[in-house]
């Protein structure tokens, strides 16, 4: 363990460059055995928890999902002591009835990404991580108690499609996506939770939708997913807030155990 730590971990998602709560704060940088991180890691003080602050794609967005080296930013919040991940998110919506600046809370996942590194394991160190359910129990019902006391239009039990990315999809891709079930769309779920369900870690992803995927026949454009975010970054930012409040010190979930049935 590093000299610094930290109780809960934000991934900033696009839109998200600083999580504007922190007292306190200080920049880290943390040598990790996989790479570079995304960017130096902000730690401070909220309401007596050390909170722990990422942005995934660099302070000035200059990382592409694709590129992203999720192992080392999964393996320094883990360095940190860190055991509880909240990882805001922006998605495309597969669904009418998922509007743009409506939210949404993952609870599956379907893979379809094609180039990244996916897992810890590695020569000598065979892991097979159960993810059936892939996102910590524990965070998700807290995350659903805030949203209803804030009244926040959130959609739950909904199933992500991550893709590769840069690009956004075809036409036909993206009426693909929606026909295998899929509900929302992004470039960044995968590996980010899974390798956190291998490190052990809580993981919950909050995702704002900023469009409706291709499949509407309205093709989104880069200024249209920012427009709408910058809509709902207030919103999140003050889902955070009360989030970070509610997270009780011991865990009650199970994600602590995830490799004691895994390794070989």
């Amino acid at each position: 363990m590093v000299k610094d730590q930290a109780d809960i971990g934000i991934f900033g998602g696009t839109g998200i460059y600083d999580s504007g709560l922190l007292q306190d704060s200080k920049e880290v940088t943390i040598e990790t055995p996989y790479g570079r991180t995304s960017d130096t890691i902000t730690i401070g003080e909220f309401r007596g928890k050390k909170i722990a602050f990422m942005p995934r794609h660099g302070k000035k967005h200059s990382i592409p999902p694709h590129l992203i080296n999720y192992r080392a930013n999964i393996w320094s919040f883990k360095e940190l002591g860190i055991t509880r991940i909240i990882a805001p998110s922006a998605v495309g919506s597969l669904k009418d009835e998922i509007k743009p600046g409506h939210f949404a809370l993952p609870t599956q996942f379907i893979d379809f990404t094609k180039s990244r590194k996916t897992s810890f394991s590695e020569e000598g160190k065979v892991i097979h991580i159960s993810v059936a359910d892939p996102f910590c129990p524990e965070l998700q019902k807290i995350v659903s108690d805030v949203v209803k006391e804030q009244k926040i239009t959130m959609h739950k039990d909904c199933t992500y499609a991550c893709i590769e990315g840069p690009r956004f999809s075809t036409k036909a891709e993206s009426r693909f996506y929606k026909s295998t079930g899929a509900n929302i769309i992004g470039m960044t779920l995968v590996p980010e939770c899974q390798l956190a369900r291998e490190a052990q870690m809580c993981y919950v992803s909050i995702s704002t939708v900023t469009d409706y995927d291709v499949w509407a026949e309205k093709p989104v454009t880069a200024k249209e997913v920012m427009d709408t975010l910058s809509e709902n970054v207030k919103i999140t930012k003050k889902l955070l807030t009360e989030l970070i409040d509610k997270i009780p010190k011991a865990r009650s979930c199970s994600c602590e155990k995830a490799l004691a049935e895994a390794e070989f």
